[in-house]
């Protein structure tokens, strides 16, 4: 018998799309359980804008699939009533409570998957937390040290060696210590969470036309190549 998935979405932040979009996604038909971690009341005048039909059930943790118009929510209330592209900072704390109950009801195994909903970084810095992006956040919260940022788009899959520092402070970000992790964290989720028994990585050069031999920049030289050349020897297949 098929388990049915439950997914957990935090809108973000409510003076953005996130809300809009969580709306629209109740309006769909869904072979999983929805829930939604955010203000009830939010989502309610959200709706009434956007003129579309919302109706909220509290979550109490018994698997139902998803029903069009329908979203279960766990509640968490707002600082301060949101306006549409009006940013507020004393919302900012909202926005990471949202963020933190929904990730553990899935370190908690209640829920399968999180979906995020775009947040403005800023805003939050300027509330006086330190908050540097989700990939980071997530690796914290997880209590791990190191986490990949990974796109997926059909077959493509593309990882970053790096993520959310100014572009000036990259290259001293890279290490051959730092690459070699990221690849094999890498080569070992290609395996595992896609079944892909040899993963065939690429490695992007970091200077235009991968340093011209040393021309335009040295880190292909002195950091991505004998990273690769190392990580050939573990019969990981970079190129």
């Amino acid at each position: 018998m098929r388990i049915l998935p439950r997914i957990v979405i935090t809108p973000g932040e409510p003076a953005g799309i996130g809300p809009d979009i969580t709306i629209k996604v109740a309006q769909e038909p869904w072979p999983a359980e929805i829930i939604v971690v955010c203000d009830p009341d939010l989502l309610i005048e959200r709706a009434k804008r956007l003129k579309l039909p919302l109706k909220l059930e509290q979550f109490n943790n018994k698997k139902k699939a998803h029903d069009s118009d329908t979203l279960k929510i766990i509640p968490v209330p707002i600082n301060t009533p949101s306006e549409p592209g009006k940013l507020n900072k004393n919302n900012s704390r909202y926005v990471l409570n949202c963020l933190e109950i929904a990730t553990d009801q899935c370190l908690t195994k209640v829920a399968q998957a999180l979906v995020t909903g775009p947040v403005h970084k800023g805003i939050i810095n300027d509330a006086g937390i330190h908050f540097i992006g989700h990939t980071e956040f997530l690796a914290a919260r997880c209590q791990t040290t190191e986490a990949i940022m990974l796109f997926v788009a059909d077959h493509l899959r593309v990882a970053l060696a790096t993520t959310h520092i100014p572009l000036a402070q990259v290259p001293k970000a890279l290490t051959v210590e730092k690459l070699m992790l990221s690849l094999r964290i890498l080569n070992s989720e290609l395996k595992s969470r896609f079944a892909i028994s040899n993963p065939k990585i690429y490695v992007c050069g970091l200077n235009p036309h991968a340093g011209e031999q040393g021309h335009l920049g040295r880190e292909e030289i002195e950091i991505i190549e004998p990273a690769l050349k190392k990580l050939r020897q573990e019969q990981i297949n970079v190129i």
